[in-house]
């Protein structure tokens, strides 16, 4: 039977052997799934409770996974943990919740929930862990409501934490991530979903998960120009210094009712060398729970840095970023939720990379908190 463990110390010993965290030799020719494995629904450890897990990345010195929470302090202060799991060739046996580490303030402090403080509040998504300067790097959405009752407007952010949570640096963002109440800049909910280091942890990409108003429309069932951009920021000075056009693919299935709630966008990004990506799309529409979830392989080669064009609406990109689908979870005939992070893992006893998914249940009863193991195929 799979098991959920609670541990403050515990020593494992993996079935794979220890490998450098970050690229792959080659660029992966397919990924073939193992298993997947269900974390219960309001499983409770180190005092708070486990969902809404929207990013993973993976420590190979400690032989440690983080993943981020993406709870805005509703249910406990904002945070991420540190797991261990246990995993072989065929199956992932135990997951082990370490620790609940608070994502703290310039402060000091904790992050108040919206009913405290909705300017303060994080909106968390993303997680790198950087082992060069063992920091990790988070992400928060910011937030924007502009209704006839109530105007609140966040802007998003990237902050540098140490393993403990406590609070170093947050980026510089280039003014159009900035939020506004009015239609122009990021969307609500489409902003700063996924990230990943490159070029030997110098750079960090992150990426927007929808378009800004000035690039576009959303994504449709039809296909059309869905503009999204992803930003280059060198991590030392934490400035970007380039940003990319990539194009989404139409929603995956028409909503029930017709009209009703559909989206799709970029929940997480991954570098896998050689100038590459792996970019996942997730799209969801009312009336179907799944999820269809692609993961894209990108090249960044040859793309032009579109950071001087204020509208991808009106000035198309001439070289946005090239894509080419790698997997269709959907082709897999399992049922796949609201997956938001994925990062390379340890080598398999057969020594081929691992590549790990998670889902976001959003501390709902009817969605799933998922782990999904895959072997990489170069």
């Amino acid at each position: 039977m799979k098991s959920i463990i609670v541990a403050c110390f515990v020593f494992v010993i993996y079935a794979c052997s220890p490998t450098k965290r970050g690229t792959l030799q080659v660029a992966p020719s397919s990924l073939r799934l193992i298993d997947v494995y269900d974390i219960p629904y309001q499983f409770y450890s180190q005092q708070t409770t486990v969902g809404g897990l929207s990013g993973i990345d993976f420590d190979s010195v400690q032989q440690i996974f983080y993943t981020i929470s993406d709870d805005r302090s509703a249910l406990q202060p904002a945070r991420f943990y540190s797991m261990k799991i246990l995993f072989s060739d065929n199956k992932i046996d135990t997951v082990l919740f370490q620790q609940a580490i608070t994502l703290q303030q310039p402060n000091g402090q904790p992050y108040p929930s919206s009913k405290e403080n909705p300017q303060q509040t994080p909106d968390p998504e993303a997680i790198r862990y950087n082992p060069i300067k063992k920091q990790l790097v988070w992400t928060s959405e910011g937030e924007r409501i502009v209704t006839a009752k109530d105007t609140v407007i966040a802007d998003p952010s990237i902050q540098v934490v140490d393993r403990t949570g406590k609070y170093i640096r947050s980026f510089s963002l280039p003014d159009n991530l900035r939020m506004s109440a009015q239609e122009k800049g990021p969307r609500r909910n489409g902003v700063l979903e996924g990230a990943t280091f490159t070029n030997n942890y110098q750079n960090i990409l992150v990426s927007l998960e929808e378009p800004r108003y000035e690039d576009g429309e959303q994504a449709k069932l039809e296909p059309h120009d869905a503009w999204v951009r992803l930003y280059k920021f060198n991590v030392s000075k934490g400035k970007a210094v380039a940003q990319y056009a990539y194009k989404l693919d139409p929603v995956a299935y028409a909503p029930n009712p017709p009209g009703s709630f559909m989206v799709n966008g970029i929940p997480d990004i991954m570098d896998i060398g050689n100038n590459k990506l792996l970019v996942m799309e997730r799209s969801f529409s009312t009336g179907r729970l799944a999820c269809t979830i692609k993961i894209f392989m990108v090249d960044l080669n040859d793309a032009e840095d579109i950071s001087s064009i204020n509208s991808l609406k009106n000035n198309p990109p001439q070289k946005p970023l090239r894509k080419k689908l790698l997997l269709n979870l959907d082709e897999l005939g399992i049922y796949t939720d609201n997956v938001e992070g994925m990062c390379l893992g340890p080598r398999l006893k057969n020594g081929k990379r691992s590549l790990w998914m998670i889902a976001d249940n959003n501390f709902s009863a009817l969605e799933k908190s998922q782990l999904f193991l895959f072997e990489v195929n170069e």
